[in-house]
């Protein structure tokens, strides 16, 4: 909305004193005519935004001129920063809010805090785009319309109309009630029913989406984490399941939790390695899992699993064995 990017327009410009109308473009995500549109609404409203000429010229505020943003002290300014540095509200579309807020937050504080707060927000970096290895942990893409249609009708309490890509199955349009939204390891769930049965829907397989005007049938109220751990509990114990024991090198633990749907039990042995049982969804990903594992776990139960690896190998070694 217009009025939140003025705000934010503001709020650059007394957080950096001069910017360049191409540089609050750039931060707006808009075209420098927009911000001119903008920096002359903001000089009729009373604002006092003047212009500089020059190489180094841009727009900038008057001296001692303060927005009306009060409220917070040092520490929660940092909390929601620290908080603001993570990638979910990607999930639901929130980025370029969770930006203006950011400024928003900053400038609530008072003036010989600002820089501290900002410079202790740096200094942590909570889930980047990449571990230690260089293996890019992406977040799933999901199109600002179909984030906008779905928030929307989460909060209004609108039925919803999805045009969903299901695993191996065209996409198809279903009307839904939507309860709520899970974020998990950057990947965006709405949690919905869909006549009366519980129903979780991957925002990125959501093509498109249409907020009714009529109620949804669903609760005033709703524990979300409640509801997500009962739909993993039904989740994990459907299906051809499989479940497997697991000695593992300490340091290939995550990568094996990384591709297992659930840990039953966990235990060190004498040798420093570990014991796991885990579930896998079926056992194609059971022996897909444990081979790319290589030499850093071995599978000791069920025997079959065992075979199966054993005969992998064998076959890879004889593809590569050296010829007489």
């Amino acid at each position: 909305m217009r009025a939140d990017r003025l705000v934010s327009l503001v709020l650059l410009l007394r957080r950096h004193g001069r910017l360049s109308a191409a540089a609050l473009a750039r931060e707006l995500e808009v075209s420098t005519r927009t911000v001119l549109r903008d920096i002359e609404a903001l000089s009729a409203a009373g604002v006092p935004v003047y212009a500089e000429r020059g190489r180094h010229g841009g727009f900038a505020l008057l001296p001692d001129f303060r927005t009306e943003l009060t409220g917070l002290n040092p520490d929660e300014a940092l909390a929601l920063l620290v908080a603001g540095s993570r990638r979910g509200a990607q999930a639901f579309g929130l980025g370029s809010a969770l930006a203006s807020a950011m400024l928003k937050v900053v400038d609530a504080l008072p003036e010989g805090y600002r820089d501290t707060a900002a410079g202790a927000a740096e200094r942590l970096l909570i889930d980047p785009e990449s571990d230690l290895l260089s293996r890019r942990l992406a977040a799933e893409e999901v199109p600002d319309a179909v984030a906008a249609e779905v928030l929307r009708a989460v909060f209004a309490g609108h039925r919803l109309r999805i045009h969903y890509a299901a695993a191996d199955q065209a996409p198809k349009w279903r009307t839904v009630d939507p309860i709520g939204l899970v974020t998990i390891r950057d990947r965006g769930y709405l949690l919905a029913t869909r006549s009366g049965a519980d129903r979780t829907y991957r925002l990125s397989r959501v093509l498109a989406a249409e907020e009714l005007d009529e109620p949804a049938q669903r609760p005033d109220r709703v524990d979300l984490d409640r509801a997500w751990q009962e739909r993993s509990t039904r989740f994990r114990a459907g299906g051809d399941q499989v479940t497997v024991l697991v000695q593992v090198d300490p340091a290939r633990r995550e990568d094996l939790l990384g591709t297992a749907l659930a840990v039953l039990s966990e235990e060190t042995d004498p040798d420093g390695r570990l014991r796991l049982e885990v579930t896998f969804q079926d056992p194609r990903h059971a022996e897909w899992a444990l081979w790319q594992l290589t030499t850093n776990a071995e599978a000791l139960a069920p025997q079959w699993l065992r075979d199966s690896l054993r005969d992998r190998a064998v076959a890879i070694a004889a593809r590569y064995g050296v010829s007489s």
